[in-house]
């Protein structure tokens, strides 16, 4: 049997790997929040879903353990923050198997990363597209459950282990559609595109997504953001794909790229209530990922001399966030839209 690991037990990795366990599958979950460890250890995992509740008993293990393991693995899911994806593809290296595969399953451009600490025959890269929070140790309400989730996976270059794309699209698919995309780069891209919308604009204002959504004047800096990122991502060499189970004819129009992306992402995977990680990271005090994600289309595109105000304005924002200088408040919406007309 194939033996898999979770790395990074989060919302997202609890969902999964509940779904994976739950499916009969070999897994370990290896997470750093020692209060979620204990409480799986003593009462198992919870996952809170719309089609109901799903309760496993997971073998589970600190970060600090891991150099207790003797047996390596053949997959290994990676769903920690982008900016942890160094450190922890450093730190899982030993313990993957010489045919083994690394998955980054988070945001951001982590594939390279990932490639760099094990090989890029040993990485496969992923997109993810699944909702979920936690609050308190052991119990995950999961927003979009397996058959509202998605992914899309593929090699990185010609190096890659494309052989093993089917294994890792059957272990996914227990918990989401899965797609096999030829450039998962540019596939990658066109989530950072989307994330640039609504990851970190929303958590400005504090509000769930729906409802910032749905504040005059904030979708126009959705757009903004999102466009300034597909820009730049053209210049990077990525070619514009359909992702969130879009087809190509559906994303013809250049100029409605974005829009289109942002409408099939709030019918499809945003339900009422639910905030983004980032929102979710500031209350419980730690740092987002923004670095990763609307400023690294300002740092890309100012590598190719395109000006981004709109996200150079967010990263601003969510900076002063972080250092605690302001907290997320709805009056930032007019501070976001002075850099429309930038």
């Amino acid at each position: 049997m194939t033996r898999i690991a979770v790395v990074g037990a989060g919302a997202n990795g609890s969902s999964i790997g509940a779904d994976l366990i739950g499916a009969g599958e070999d897994v370990t979950l290896i997470e750093q929040w020692p209060a979620h460890v204990e409480k799986m250890r003593v009462d198992g995992l919870q996952i809170i879903s719309p089609e109901g509740e799903i309760h496993v008993q997971p073998d589970v293990r600190h970060f600090c353990q891991v150099a207790e393991l003797r047996d390596r693995f053949d997959v290994v899911l990676m769903l920690v923050k982008a900016y942890d994806a160094p450190w922890v593809s450093t730190l899982i290296q030993p313990y993957l198997a010489d045919d083994g595969i690394l998955v980054g399953v988070q945001n951001g451009m982590t594939a390279g990363v990932i490639a760099e600490a094990v090989g890029p025959q040993r990485t496969l890269g992923c997109v993810i597209e699944c909702s979920a929070t936690m609050t308190d140790p052991g119990v995950v309400h999961r927003h979009t459950p397996a058959s509202r989730s998605w992914f899309a996976v593929g090699t990185l270059d010609e190096r890659g282990p494309a052989h093993r794309i089917p294994e890792l699209a059957r272990i996914l698919g227990l918990s989401g559609a899965v797609e096999v995309f030829d450039d998962i780069l540019a596939a990658k891209w066109m989530k950072l595109v989307s994330n640039s919308t609504l990851l970190v604009t929303s958590a400005i204002l504090g509000l769930p997504m729906l409802d910032a959504l749905h504040t005059p004047g904030f979708r126009d800096v959705m757009i903004a953001a999102g466009n300034e990122a597909l820009t730049v991502g053209a210049a990077e060499g990525h070619s514009v794909l359909p992702i969130f189970g879009l087809d190509a004819d559906e994303i013809r129009d250049p100029g409605r790229i974005v829009d289109i992306m942002t409408d099939k992402l709030f019918a499809s995977f945003v339900v009422p209530g639910a905030t983004t990680t980032v929102l979710q990271d500031w209350r419980k005090g730690r740092r987002s990922e923004v670095d990763d994600l609307n400023g690294h289309v300002v740092a890309r595109g100012a590598a190719h001399s395109i000006r981004t105000p709109v996200n150079a304005r967010v990263v601003e924002l969510a900076h002063r966030i972080e250092a605690g200088e302001i907290s997320p408040d709805l009056s930032h919406l007019a501070t976001m839209r002075e850099a429309l007309d930038q």
